[in-house]
């Protein structure tokens, strides 16, 4: 190998050993459900410390891996909420809206939902050009090579009614005769 393959080797075992320290770090996991939210410390160790803003939160068992805030308040219970075990340390800044009359939807249906109107939309669509292009055919179906309805006699116009509104001819231009250009 040269210089090239010896150098992706060695970046290659880097970002291996990178993203094996990565995922030894514990991380939190947040949990919202109507006004109540749910941190969740995803760490092997067997003890413990929540800490918000650098303090040890109030009511928080040691044994538990998760820390459970009922009825969040937006500027009482925003900050920094660190989970501390023997093994590591997890910070996460919180901040969070919650509301008490949201209605919580599962995947499935909504997506079904959608799927279903976009067919609908696509089937609608197909039903208007396939009638919009059998009434084009029917249309045309009358009228022959010359563009003309068949069987029926050709019709003059009628007549101008008022001679003034003629066009004007070689040689007629007594009828306009009194107009003059005006120059702006």
């Amino acid at each position: 190998m040269g210089r090239t393959g010896n150098a992706r080797m060695k970046l290659g075992l880097f970002l291996l050993a990178l993203g094996v320290l990565l995922c030894v770090e514990a991380e939190i996991d947040v949990v919202i459900s109507h006004t109540t939210v749910t941190l969740i410390c995803n760490s092997e160790a067997s003890t413990f410390l929540w800490k918000k803003d650098g303090k040890k939160v109030s009511g928080s068992d040691d044994t538990q891996n998760q820390l459970e805030i009922a009825n969040y308040q937006g500027s009482k219970d925003d900050g920094t909420y660190t989970c501390e075990s023997s093994m590591d340390k997890s910070p996460l800044y919180l901040k969070a809206k919650v509301c008490e009359n949201c209605e919580e939807l599962d995947i499935l249906p909504v997506a079904s939902i959608i799927i279903a109107d976009l067919l609908i939309t696509l089937g609608v669509l197909i039903l208007v050009y396939y009638c919009g292009k059998s009434r084009k055919g029917r249309a045309g179906a009358g009228a022959g090579a010359g563009g003309r309805p068949r069987g029926q006699k050709m019709q003059r116009p009628p007549p101008i009614p008022n001679p003034d509104y003629e066009p004007i001819r070689k040689g007629q231009r007594e009828v306009y005769a009194g107009l003059e250009s005006r120059g702006f």
